[in-house]
């Protein structure tokens, strides 16, 4: 069976920036809190009335114009988020029909901030099980439409953006693509970061509105020992399984929630700072966008290139935990 790589890479962000400094004018805190704790300086942030899809829209098209193929030639749309534009349809349902992909077929996958590497996962394998030629795998969030601007915790933390990658088959004797994953979930863990309300456990009211439980609500201390550590451990399972160390990795991409979190990780499989991407200071935690304008700042800074082993990983809310090994193809 064919080996999936990845054939296109694209991203988009809104224009406008909210910097620490206007934060600064919200809640009590500062630049300086905010740089030392999380590592970000500014997050893109969407402009009224512009929704997850038309974020999702915006980094297809860039996919699919760096690959020269037209959307028609699109066998599948995953969109990763948990911002969907509404409940149903689907955000996937949008932007197919923006993009006039007419042959292809697709779903939203929520998976928190995991939900870009179960995407890639997901399209892995139905490129490897020759079902599909080309799967659009789409991670994109308005993160700043269920923020709480008065709750300091988490409103310095989430910025707005989207990244697309074509996933197709590798040629045939290609050293390039999908190598292996591991991703799991651990559902004791729900309660330490969540939307509370909005769904069929307590539908929108009066008394959920005036509660702000429509926003994101977070434990940030458990939040961040167990991604430390399950981040780690599932970068180390998949790692182990094939033989390889930290060393052997040339790019760690990991998900862009923390700097203080990338760093531990990055320190403890024994990968060196110049070989794990950070670029959380431009774009703060964009949820489901993080590892693929990641990608994109590597390609554009020169750090990834044709056959290097590139190992992704994400904790999110759920808990959701997923790692992937990539050989990168272009």
């Amino acid at each position: 069976m064919p080996r999936a790589k990845i054939g296109s890479l694209g991203c988009y962000v809104p224009p406008r920036l909210l910097t620490n400094q206007d934060l600064e004018k919200l809640v009590e805190t500062s630049h300086q809190w905010i740089l030392e704790r999380t590592g970000i300086t500014e997050r893109h942030i969407a402009e009224p009335g512009q929704a997850t899809s038309d974020l999702a829209y915006e980094a297809a098209r860039a996919a699919l114009e760096r690959r020269g193929m037209e959307a028609r030639n699109l066998d599948a749309i995953i969109v990763c988020t948990v911002t969907p534009d509404m409940l149903f349809p689907s955000t996937a349902c949008l932007v197919q029909h923006k993009l006039g992909a007419t042959h292809a077929w697709g779903f939203d996958l929520i998976a928190a901030c995991s939900s870009f590497v179960y995407g890639l996962t997901t399209a892995a394998h139905l490129v490897g099980a020759g079902s599909h030629q080309r799967v659009m795998v789409i991670g994109a969030d308005t993160m700043s439409r269920i923020i709480d601007y008065t709750d300091r915790a988490t409103c310095v933390l989430f910025g707005d953006g989207a990244g697309a990658v074509i996933v197709e088959p590798a040629e045939e004797g290609e050293d390039a693509g999908f190598l292996d994953f591991h991703n799991e979930i651990d559902g004791s863990g729900a309660s330490a970061l969540k939307m509370p309300a909005g769904g069929s456990r307590l539908p929108p009211s009066h008394e959920t509105v005036d509660q702000r439980l429509h926003y994101v609500h977070q434990d940030g201390q458990a939040v961040f020992k167990y991604a430390v550590r399950k981040m780690y451990d599932s970068c180390r399972t998949l790692l182990t399984r094939h033989n390889l160390t930290g060393g052997d990795v040339a790019l760690f991409v990991p998900h862009q929630a923390n700097i203080r979190i990338i760093n531990g990780v990055a320190s403890r499989l024994g990968i060196a700072p110049e070989k794990t991407m950070i670029n959380i200071g431009h774009y703060g935690n964009t949820t489901a966008g993080t590892i693929p304008l990641a990608l994109e700042d590597a390609i554009r800074e020169g750090r990834l290139k044709r056959g290097d082993l590139v190992l992704i990983a994400a904790v999110g809310a759920g808990f959701t935990v997923g790692s992937n090994l990539w050989r990168w193809a272009y």
